[in-house]
């Protein structure tokens, strides 16, 4: 499988606070791989960084054999891109927005099909004022997809969904990945990475505490759910 993102001793200070601390990690095609921490522990500087969006002071980061600050304009023809709050104008319709983010691209995706996937078809002609959290946060996805990415990054990518709306899109990315579609993403809730997640990082301060997969997560701690797994990693609490 080829190598889709490869980071090799990452830091990243603050002045004095190292943010992200000496961290490594390789995602391969297909795989959907998830980084995890509680607030501050350093994953959105790490994805900042993995994206060239933020300088760092030492390591090495490539996506798709390129680096990230030296090649960024080339490399988000490839790259679609999800955060967990996304401001865009609230006056313009659902359709008018997939249209301007579609002429971006080359080779961009269908946006009709990806509303359609989304379950937003009939939100085409909506002002994006108009719609609740959770179709606000399924169009954020539409739109970190549209470009056809090779590899797509999600952030907190169901937040302020119902049960159903999330379970709809990890069946949706589920088929993308199978597809070939690279997905690096961050989660609060342990039931979507246990669902989705081929490999994850734990991090806590900075640190890597842990790396695998939730079976060997769960296997490497005195606990029997991942959720209390996570817990005992990330605070040491007691299962």
């Amino acid at each position: 499988m080829d190598t889709i993102i490869n980071v090799e001793n990452l830091t990243k200070y603050y002045g004095p606070l190292k943010a992200v601390d000496d961290l490594s990690l390789s995602v391969k095609r297909g795989e959907v791989y998830g980084l995890l921490g509680a607030n501050g522990a350093g994953k959105s500087t790490t994805i900042e960084c993995v994206l060239g969006t933020r300088q760092y002071d030492s390591g090495k980061i490539t996506i798709l054999g390129m680096d990230p600050i030296k090649d960024r304009k080339r490399l988000f023809e490839h790259v679609g891109v999800q955060f967990q709050e996304s401001n865009y104008q609230e006056k313009i319709t659902v359709a008018e927005l997939c249209k301007v983010t579609q002429s971006l691209y080359k080779e961009a995706s269908d946006y009709n099909e990806l509303l359609e996937q989304f379950h937003l078809v009939d939100k085409k002609k909506s002002m994006i004022s108009e719609l609740s959290g959770g179709q606000k946060q399924r169009l954020f996805i539409v739109l970190a997809l549209i470009a056809n990415p090779e590899v797509v990054f999600l952030d907190e990518l169901t937040t302020g969904l119902d049960t159903r709306a999330r379970r709809d899109v990890w069946s949706c990315l589920t088929s993308m990945k199978e597809n070939g579609l690279t997905i690096f993403l961050t989660s609060h809730y342990m039931d979507e990475v246990e669902a989705l997640c081929d490999n994850l990082t734990i991090l806590n301060n900075g640190k890597t505490i842990f790396q695998g997969t939730v079976e060997e997560a769960i296997r490497q701690s005195p606990c029997e759910r991942f959720e209390d797994a996570y817990l005992w990693y990330t605070e040491k609490e007691v299962c």
